[in-house]
């Protein structure tokens, strides 16, 4: 399985909106889930928000809650990570990860990075103060 693709990223002010989209290399099933981690300069990488695809379940870290929304995107094998209201704080690469688990795991388990096998190469994000 190919490495999943991410686009959108860029620089806005503070309080400015940003639409991510992960382009997965294979078909997103039913046991397909999808996150979004990013990291700041040196900073560990960080779950952000994540997607069980089967079972249409969200996640998100407090940080973005509310702010942040995952879903499947308009083309077939995508999710897409719309962002509002950003802050000087969400700056960094954003990654998306593709894996497969049970929903009755990864509901537990969707920040862990271990719940992933596939990750893509990194957008980055701005946001000035």
């Amino acid at each position: 399985q190919g490495q999943p693709v991410e686009s959108g990223g860029g620089s806005v002010p503070a309080g400015g909106s940003l639409k991510l989209s992960c382009a997965a290399s294979a078909d997103l099933g039913s046991l397909s889930n999808v996150g979004w981690f990013r990291q700041a300069p040196g900073k560990e990488r960080e779950a952000v928000a994540g997607i069980h695809i089967g079972a249409g379940a969200t996640y998100y870290d407090n940080s973005v809650a509310g702010r942040f929304t995952v879903s499947q995107g308009d083309l077939k094998n995508t999710v897409s990570l719309q962002m509002n209201s950003l802050q000087p704080e969400d700056t960094g690469t954003y990654y998306c990860a593709t894996g497969r688990s049970l929903f009755t795991h990864y509901r537990q388990e969707w920040s862990d990075r271990r719940s992933y096998d596939t990750w893509g190469q990194g957008t980055q994000v701005t946001v000035a103060s």
